[in-house]
């Protein structure tokens, strides 16, 4: 492998940054509020998420990202590869985040939650102060699985045309005729990225601990 080479597979792993890190960060919160909508069973509005989040999990990322990036312009809006890669992803984390949030939110214990209602907290408050920060501590572990799934699942993009680290490694291995050394540099990317994202947990989980042992 050149030099190029090994550049050509960095910029394929900037882009699945580029897809992923906007994915994650819009994908959760929106997840959260999926997940209140349907623990509070708001009439109407819960019925709807429940159907998305159906929908959006049981739909194949390579499907998704075709139906946003064809059918989206239909509509008068046109996308760019990489918007639409996000919006994919983003359809798709959310879908998955609103489950983890709502199962810790049904594990929540509720007695809590009354004792900050009979002491006089506004809504906003006892969740934020009493309910966020448990349910967010429960679900660590397997938001970052999700993450690390999510950065998985970003080869997707590459049926609309985006080069992230797979495609790269395919390109540079069909370039060189050596398709081994391209997928063990990919594979090492690969493995830094999710290493960071477990070493992250890692690290919040520690500091969740000292915090608690105070």
């Amino acid at each position: 492998m050149q030099e190029g080479d090994y550049l050509a597979l960095l910029t394929g792993a900037w882009t699945t940054l580029a897809i992923a890190l906007p994915a994650i960060a819009m994908g959760a919160p929106l997840g959260l509020a999926l997940a209140l909508i349907r623990w509070r069973k708001i009439p109407v509005l819960g019925t709807i998420a429940a159907i998305l989040v159906s929908l959006f999990r049981a739909t194949p990322s390579v499907t998704l990202v075709l139906l946003v990036y064809y059918a989206v312009p239909q509509i008068g809006i046109q996308l760019a590869e990489l918007p639409a890669a996000i919006i994919t992803l983003t359809l798709g984390t959310m879908a998955y985040t609103c489950e983890i949030w709502r199962g810790a939110l049904m594990a929540f214990p509720r007695d809590q939650y009354d004792a900050a209602m009979a002491m006089g907290m506004t809504r906003g408050l006892r969740f934020r102060l009493i309910v966020l920060p448990q349910i967010a501590r429960a679900s660590l572990p397997a938001l970052v699985n999700e993450m690390t799934l999510l950065i998985k699942v970003t080869p997707a993009a590459a049926v609309i045309g985006l080069v992230e680290i797979t495609r790269a490694a395919v390109r540079v291995g069909a370039e060189t005729y050596q398709p081994l050394p391209p997928f063990l540099v990919a594979l090492v990317i690969y493995a830094v990225i999710i290493g960071t994202l477990v070493g992250l947990q890692r690290y919040l989980e520690h500091r969740q601990t000292r915090a608690l042992a105070i």
